[in-house]
């Protein structure tokens, strides 16, 4: 059985493994088919806060395939699921996990990488729920990666009054009217402050959501882009350590920070399936890369480096 690995910074490469097995109740094999990149993986494939080589499996967790194998009352063999493996260790040709881990895929979804966007589409999700209501909101987006464009496709949806994307890569901002932002703003153009001032009559964001994260996230632009008494949520994952250089500011605005992480399998991710389904987000326009097992080191470059306007790279295991 093969897995993936990175030996080295900026390299990947497939490894035989031992053959995945069951050890108790509750568990199955899955199988994976189609499985799309994310920017939590970019961390071990570029070297932020490892040591190489890593360990075989490391990192995919966004993906779906079938049940290879069940000792579960839920799922049954043959089974067309999604699954996100604990800790992103889901490069492998086969591995188990638990059946509280995996998501029917809705039959009403014809093609299966779009059945994958339920994983990134869930998360998202379980973020935006921790704001009581978006209706009539002016929020800004910082980050306009994949990520970014859901978020505003779901802030259309939620009623939101101005959705105001903010990035430095004009091939990102180029999309962001697809998505539904209302207001695009090239950091590396003009102040993203002062232009969230005059678009706001001076206001500024009733809520900004840091949705860059990693070795550059963008707490502090958050900070300032934050009204008063405004709400900052943290989509982004973070270094292990953050300095928030405008503490102060932060402090006399009032400002509440939440976190989010970790969405629910009961209702997060069987919700996003739904509304795939339903047509209620078109996530179909996050695709622009798809890659064989065989060419996965030029998925991860094209990821990495954002070739071709690379927004959600998928990557098709041998069935």
């Amino acid at each position: 059985m093969f897995a993936g690995q990175f030996p080295e910074q900026g390299k990947v490469r497939l490894v035989d493994v031992p053959e995945a097995t069951i050890d108790g109740p509750g568990q199955i094999i899955f199988q994976p088919s189609t499985t799309c990149l994310c920017g939590s993986d970019l961390p071990y494939f570029k070297g932020f806060q490892v040591e190489y080589p890593l360990a075989p499996g490391l990192s995919l967790h966004e993906m779906v395939g079938t049940v290879a194998e069940s000792t579960s009352r839920r799922f049954r063999e043959g089974d067309h699921v999604l699954a996100v493996p604990e800790g992103q260790r889901g490069f492998f040709e086969r591995y188990a996990l638990s059946d509280r881990r995996v998501v029917p895929v809705d039959p009403r979804i014809e093609q299966e990488e779009i059945a994958v966007l339920a994983q990134p589409l869930g998360t998202v999700i379980f973020g935006l729920k921790k704001i009581p209501t978006w209706l009539d909101q002016d929020v800004v987006v910082v980050g306009q990666g994949p990520m970014g464009h859901v978020i505003c496709a779901c802030l259309r949806s939620l009623g939101a009054r101005r959705i105001i994307a903010v990035d430095v890569v004009a091939s990102r901002l180029g999309r962001c009217a697809d998505f539904g932002a209302t207001h695009v703003i090239n950091g590396s153009e003009s102040d993203p402050i002062e232009t969230v001032r005059d678009l706001t009559d001076g206001a500024l964001a009733d809520v900004v959501i840091e949705c860059v994260g990693h070795r550059d996230q963008t707490l502090d632009l958050c900070t300032h882009l934050c009204r008063h008494a405004g709400k900052i949520l943290c989509f982004g994952v973070p270094p292990d350590s953050v300095t928030i250089s405008p503490w102060r500011t932060l402090f006399n605005k009032n400002i509440s920070i939440h976190t989010s992480v970790d969405p629910d399998f009961e209702r997060d991710y069987p919700l996003a399936m739904r509304w795939i389904a339903e047509g209620r987000i078109d996530v179909r326009g996050l695709v622009t890369h798809r890659f064989k097992l065989d060419d996965v080191q030029e998925a991860f470059d094209t990821f990495g480096s954002r070739k071709d306007g690379a927004l959600k790279v998928m990557l098709t295991f041998p069935r």
